[in-house]
């Protein structure tokens, strides 16, 4: 291990080891034989992400920044915090190293981050459905609306006319 301060490698001891309450990293307190200096150090295991095939056919190691890229796009002027972004983002690369699958589809991906997204902010999931469902006009938006007004109330309801400033009402409900 190079020391953090004088630079020097191989030089350090191993003054105390702790597992993690997770039980998914080592922590390590070191000192410098050297510069007599501490430091600490962490080990985890490197899980083994697939490699993602995109449209084109080109194929890119997984990248939980990109999906945090993408959501961040759609949830554009929306009230979801940073927070919550990482979150989804993670639950998501959780989701897809757990299928110990060499590649997937970034469509597939994409279709994954999709209910966790719809059931974040809705107008963030139909942004984000836009691109990964690839609509080609109005139908196909109009389409996913009326699903997700069909599946919101159980029973067709439709929502109000909603701006970016105001949630989303149900027209019609009892109080």
């Amino acid at each position: 291990m190079r020391c953090p301060f004088c630079s020097v490698d191989e030089r350090d001891k191993v003054i105390e080891t702790r597992v993690s309450k997770d039980g998914k990293e080592i922590r390590r307190r070191r000192e410098c034989e050297a510069c007599d200096r501490r430091f600490t150090t962490y080990e985890r295991i490197e899980e083994s992400m697939p490699v993602v095939v995109k449209a084109d056919g080109r194929r890119e190691p997984f990248d939980r920044n990109k999906i945090e890229h993408g959501i961040n796009n759609a949830v554009a002027k929306r009230p979801v915090s940073r927070d919550q972004i990482s979150a989804l983002a993670l639950e998501v690369e959780r989701e897809v190293g757990e299928l110990n699958l060499s590649e997937i589809m970034a469509r597939d991906v994409g279709e994954r981050v999709l209910p966790k997204l719809k059931a974040l902010d809705q107008v963030a999931y139909v942004r984000f459905a836009s691109i990964y469902r690839d609509f080609r006009d109005l139908d196909g938006f109009e389409k996913e609306l009326e699903a997700m007004r069909l599946e919101d109330t159980g029973e067709g309801v439709p929502l109000a006319d909603s701006t970016d400033e105001h949630p989303p009402v149900a027209v019609g409900s009892s109080e």
